[in-house]
């Protein structure tokens, strides 16, 4: 990675400034899944053993606004009352996961009222040597996310007051442009942390720069349009790609076969079978699912039966792929040097249909001398699921980020950190 790290700053005596991806799923007021903050913790132990003067962590957790919003409709369309204060405590305060996070430390963790004010300033000068404080959600403010660059420096500005070195190890929140991310990084020296260091060099440098082959992609999930360009991108570097989940059945109804009710995106259809033309063209491979089990309704409990290819009644659905299709993609698999996988093959939240995203995880689990590299949330928790995580070579902690570095785009949170060309000399404690 071309960026600096936490590595290359002397960090001794210095106040730290940190982004961290500490968005996770919440409930009644209790971590549902740690790994985002676990993943962090590297970074986070290395930065207090340099002996910093103070660390103020700030996170996001949900967008309150829009997500209350939601959550009120929701409300009042099962006529059920809606308390807005347990609301926002029970999924959009941080004072848990600022609890959660001491607890894996073995040390205190303060809490901010705020991102910015009197009262927030007041406790960043008021750390101890080594204190770590947390701020509020970052979301309560509306400038963290405003379109008016204006507005975004306004916050950023107010959280640049907190440190002397700002540092990102949010890789989930890398592909926004937002205050805490983005806009911070230019009133203060920026550099990467371990997380978003083992992203970059997983997503960017073995799987799209230089990756070993041959190299397998495996992409579900429901719509083509969500990940129309990364197939495209992902055709320019690829030997075999296997395209399941939702998304299949635009595909093979494009190349004329029987889906059913199946997902289909009608106005993809004509943009599948480009895709179709552009693979031939390459010589890649494409595979796609090669039977279904279907059923006739969306329903995790409805009846199924197991199906062929192309023997999909007119009023069936397609939820998962069959043992044959297991097969088939796990024979697919086999050689390969590089995978990545984003997205599941079938309706994997539904204990009955997730049969397809199971055996597709343990296939890539078992690939000997393997760069294995895992992107998606719903991927993410098939690997979990399976019991397999820990044969991953890597499993990244940002669902869009990773989408956006696959299609070959720009960072912005990346982009804003300092180049390691940029050492000696420039007054800001690089080593």
């Amino acid at each position: 990675m071309n960026k600096m790290t936490v590595r290359d700053m002397d960090l001794k005596a210095k106040r730290v400034l940190m982004r961290v991806d500490f968005n996770v799923p919440m409930k009644d007021g209790v971590v549902q899944d740690d790994t985002r903050i676990r993943a962090t913790l590297p970074t986070i132990k290395y930065v207090l053993d340099q002996g910093v003067k103070s660390l103020v962590l700030m996170s996001h957790l949900g967008d309150p606004k829009k997500d209350m919003k939601k959550a009120q409709e929701k409300a009042a369309k099962e006529g059920k009352p809606f308390d807005e204060k347990k609301y926002l405590e029970g999924k959009h305060k941080m004072a848990p996961v600022a609890a959660h996070l001491a607890k894996l430390l073995g040390k205190d963790v303060a809490l901010a009222p705020a991102c910015m004010g009197p009262e927030t300033e007041a406790m960043v000068k008021a750390i101890g040597p080594g204190g770590i404080l947390m701020l509020e959600n970052t979301r309560f403010h509306k400038e963290e996310t405003s379109k008016e660059a204006s507005e975004r420096e306004t916050l950023a500005k107010a959280l640049a007051q907190y440190g002397d070195v700002y540092v990102n190890d949010a890789f989930g929140t890398a592909h926004r442009p937002h205050a805490s991310t983005e806009t911070v990084a230019h009133f203060l020296p920026a550099v990467a942390g371990f997380l978003m260091e083992k992203e970059i060099e997983y997503l960017e440098e073995k799987v799209m720069k230089a990756p070993a082959k041959p190299f397998v992609a495996i992409i579900g999930g429901a719509k083509v349009s969500s990940k129309l360009a990364v197939l495209e991108s992902l055709l320019n570097k690829v030997d075999r790609l296997v395209i399941a989940g939702g998304m299949a059945y635009t595909f093979l109804k494009a190349k004329g076969l029987s889906v059913g009710i199946s997902l289909v995106e009608e106005d993809m259809i004509e943009t599948a079978r480009k895709i179709l033309a552009k693979a031939h063209d390459m010589n890649v491979h494409l595979f796609f699912p090669v039977d279904h089990l279907v059923t006739k309704e969306f329903n995790p409990d409805a009846p199924f039966r197991h199906v062929a290819r192309g023997g999909i009644a007119d009023d069936e659905m397609g939820m998962d792929i069959g043992p044959l299709s297991i097969e088939k993609f796990t024979h697919v698999l086999r050689g390969a040097k590089t995978v990545v996988w984003n997205g599941p093959v079938g309706v994997f939240e539904f204990p009955k249909f997730a049969n397809g995203t199971m055996g597709v995880a343990k296939a890539v689990a078992a690939l000997p001398d393997c760069v294995t590299v895992i992107g998606g949330g719903d991927s993410v928790s098939a690997v979990n699921k399976a019991g397999v995580a820990d044969k991953m070579s890597h499993i990244s902690t940002g669902g869009g980020a990773s989408l956006e570095l696959l299609e070959g785009k720009q960072l912005p949170g990346l982009a804003a950190l300092k180049d390691k060309a940029r050492t000696g000399g420039c007054g800001c404690g690089c080593k």
